[in-house]
């Protein structure tokens, strides 16, 4: 049988949600309608109009206090409230998956994660995700991020390969999530880029926001995006590739991804912002881009970790290739 997930409506008071989400419309976003502004905008994985309709019906959604119809046109200054119900789910069951473990503890775990290995299940991936292997190994995970995600403090994209923090309480998941949001965890990764990067380091400070022509992907843009900076340093240049070294200052969907792209040098291998999205330059099932260095203070002992993950042998293949053409 296929497990099934949803996120059910509710008739919770929105402060009894598991999450709150704001947005106050701008001149810009005049006249759209409240459903299709939502999905849009809701930075969640496998939420369809029809599900957010449901929400604005059950009263989850409310624009200045009120509840709203599915088709309210907004108004410029209105402000949408959004109470995200807790995810109803079927059969995700933990599995015996082999996991690369870099570290662990009763508080944290650290793993290497690898390339095709989705961080935590979303329709379409009920099972064989680094949740379900960590349910296994762990038996007990944080439970802030609800039964979907637990543990999960932050993730790395399905193709990219590197290092994963994960919460096994309550304690280490609050202290580790405000250590993301005050930007003191060290993020750094190693990427393919093609073209030739002319400067040997920089910093792309460009907000990034769901694409108005496809709510799948993001892009740089002023419209309801959040601020995002990348730090880059150049390791090695191949004529038309670069491998760089970057350093994320915040941690946007694909932001090191949409960021490379915006500066006119897409991931080598993105199957989505490369050059175009049947990209068979690399041989890579996937973006060239590996999460190398990860850091941060234990939450129970006050210690400063750091922890490095050598490259995968298929992007240490693509780059020995380069180096002989």
């Amino acid at each position: 049988m296929r497990s099934r997930m949803t996120m059910s409506s509710s008739n919770l008071p929105l402060e009894d949600h598991a999450e709150l989400l704001e947005w106050r419309i701008g001149s810009e976003e005049a006249g759209e309608r409240i459903d299709k502004y939502i999905a849009d905008n809701l930075d969640m994985d496998g939420v369809s109009r029809t599900q957010v309709q449901e929400w604005i019906k059950s009263g989850a959604a409310v624009v200045n206090g009120k509840p709203v119809k599915t088709n309210y046109k907004l108004s410029a200054g209105d402000l949408i409230a959004l109470g995200i119900p807790e995810a109803e789910n079927a059969d995700i069951e933990p599995e015996d998956i082999p996991l690369e473990i870099v570290y662990e503890d009763s508080d944290v775990i650290v793993i290497n994660k690898p390339r095709g290995m989705v961080v935590h299940p979303a329709p379409g991936h009920s099972s064989g995700t680094v949740v379900n292997a960590l349910m296994f190994h762990c038996k007990d995970l944080s439970g802030i991020n609800g039964m979907l995600r637990p543990g999960i403090v932050h993730r790395i994209d399905k193709d990219t390969t590197g290092l994963l923090m994960a919460a096994k309480n309550d304690l280490a998941h609050v202290s580790l999530a405000e250590q993301l949001k005050e930007h003191s965890v060290t993020r750094k990764y190693i990427a393919l880029v093609h073209g030739n990067v002319p400067h040997d380091q920089g910093t792309v400070d460009a907000p990034i926001g769901r694409d108005t022509h496809d709510r799948k992907l993001f892009t740089v843009t002023d419209h309801n995006s959040k601020p995002a900076v990348t730090h880059f340093i150049v390791l090695e240049r191949f004529g038309d590739y670069t491998l760089l070294e970057l350093q994320l200052e915040t941690g946007r969907t694909h932001q090191i991804r949409v960021h490379m792209k915006y500066i006119g040098y897409p991931m080598a291998g993105d199957p989505v912002y490369g050059p175009n999205r049947s990209n068979k330059s690399i041989a890579l099932n996937g973006q060239a881009l590996h999460a190398a260095v990860l850091g941060f203070t234990h939450p129970r002992s006050g210690e400063r970790l750091l922890f490095e993950a050598p490259l995968p042998a298929d992007m240490e293949h693509v780059l020995n290739s380069l180096r002989l053409r």
